[in-house]
This record gives structure tokens, C-alpha cells and sequence, in this order.
């Protein structure tokens, strides 16, 4: 029974040391999509100025309003901004992991990053089953 204990507790240590890395190069990844937002802003702004020292046309009755690429900057900031966030959310999960501390966080980052098809839903899945083991969960509280 000893060795079985030992085993299990192998076993758990290097899932949980799989899962912060799973959770660092996830939130990696997320960081660099999220700043292509940082494109939607950039054009959203050259629009904006464009379409502001644009010339008045008498067949169209005149450009389209500015406000329209503020709409594109917007809209990228906030895709820049989410992408942030859920990225920072990530690494403060791996962290947690590698810390042996919130299970509760990690499991509700891994459920919400099951939404990524298909790199997020493994990763979230995979951090499920090995979060809802018993083992895992009295590591967990032992470092609370």
C-alpha cells in the first residue's frame, strides 16, 4: 500500500508540474495574440486622421464620419485588453499550480479556457481531471 501512495504522489507532482507549464506557454501564446489588437488600433487611428483632412466631395456629399475609425481603435483596445487579461489570468493559474495554492482559481481559469478549441479545451480538461483527484486536492490544502 506504501508504494502505492508513493506512486500516486509521483504521479501528481509531475501532472501539477505539466499543468504550470501547460498553463505558462498558454498564457504566452495568448499574450501574443491578444496584442493584434494593437493593429486594430493602429489602423483605427490612421482611418480616423485620414478620414478628419479628408477633401469634401460634392457627388458623395462627403467622407465617412471620423468616429469610424475610433470605432476600429476601440475595438482593438479592448481585444488587446481582454487578451490581457485572460493572459495574466493564466499565469497567475501556473502559478498557483507550481504553489500548490487556489484550486478553485485554477479549476475556474481551466473550465473557462476549455472555450479555445483545440489547445485551450485539452489543457482545460486535462487540468480538470488531474485538479479533481483527491490527492491533488489534499496537496492543495495542505498549503493553504
Amino acid at each position: 500500500m506504501p508504494e502505492e501512495i508513493d506512486r500516486q504522489s509521483v504521479v501528481d507532482e509531475e501532472h501539477l508540474k505539466l499543468l504550470s507549464l501547460g498553463f505558462m506557454v498558454s498564457a504566452g501564446i495568448g499574450a501574443f495574440f491578444g496584442l493584434f489588437g494593437l493593429i486594430y488600433v493602429f489602423f483605427g487611428m490612421v482611418i480616423s486622421i485620414a478620414l478628419a483632412h479628408a477633401p469634401m466631395s460634392a457627388k458623395t456629399g462627403g467622407p465617412p464620419p471620423a468616429f469610424i475609425g475610433w470605432i476600429f481603435a476601440g475595438m482593438g483596445l479592448l481585444f488587446l485588453l481582454i487578451g490581457g487579461a485572460v493572459a495574466l489570468a493564466r499565469f497567475w493559474a501556473a502559478r498557483c499550480v507550481k504553489q500548490r495554492r487556489s484550486r478553485t482559481y485554477c479549476m475556474v481559469i481551466a473550465a473557462i479556457g476549455c472555450l479555445e478549441f483545440p489547445y485551450g479545451t485539452a489543457l482545460g480538461v486535462l487540468s480538470l481531471m488531474v485538479l479533481g483527484r483527491p490527492s491533488v486536492a489534499k496537496r492543495f490544502a495542505a498549503n493553504s
